[in-house]
């Protein structure tokens, strides 16, 4: 059992647009945390007493500027995972080891000159739509079992 006041409360963000493919993004600081080649969902901590799909969607638009969305499904369990130590002592001066998340699958239903990676604090500075299989290859390590089971679960959306 995981010591909840370990995690960091977290939402994720599984956006796929009309052709099936979803969105993953590179975030600004990939260099600087040494995996200049790792991609992500969109992702983002929660408010005290906001709600999860609130949480979801406020943190798809001041990451990407994207509002025209519909929320599809919600994982029921939430999955957790440890950041390196060095990263954690960094991000959240050690208040945190790691992030707890509520993944959602949402369908984008704009176009992508709606997109727009240039908000207040930027977080993401390129993005791409690719096949759900192959997001599991773009991630840094320590997100990889998470996001293994992001996929698996969300994958019947996909036939």
């Amino acid at each position: 059992m995981k010591n909840d006041s370990l995690y960091r409360p977290c939402v994720g963000i599984v956006l796929f647009n009309h052709s099936k493919k979803v969105f993953m993004a590179q975030r600004l600081d990939s260099y600087q945390l040494g995996w200049p080649d790792s991609w992500q969902f969109p992702q983002g901590g929660i408010d005290d007493g906001e709600d999860l799909a609130v949480a979801a969607l406020r943190e798809l638009k001041e990451e990407t500027g994207i509002t025209a969305v519909e929320i599809i499904a919600e994982m029921p369990q939430w999955l957790y995972y440890d950041l390196p130590v060095n990263l954690a002592e960094k991000i959240w001066q050690g208040r945190y080891k790691g992030q707890k998340q509520k993944w959602f699958l949402i369908k984008f239903l704009g176009n992508d000159s709606q997109i727009d990676l240039a908000q207040t604090n930027p977080e993401f500075h390129a993005y791409e739509w690719v096949d759900i299989d192959d997001s599991i290859n773009r991630v840094v390590p320590f997100k990889l079992d998470v996001y293994k089971e992001v996929v698996s679960y969300f994958q019947k959306w996909f036939k």
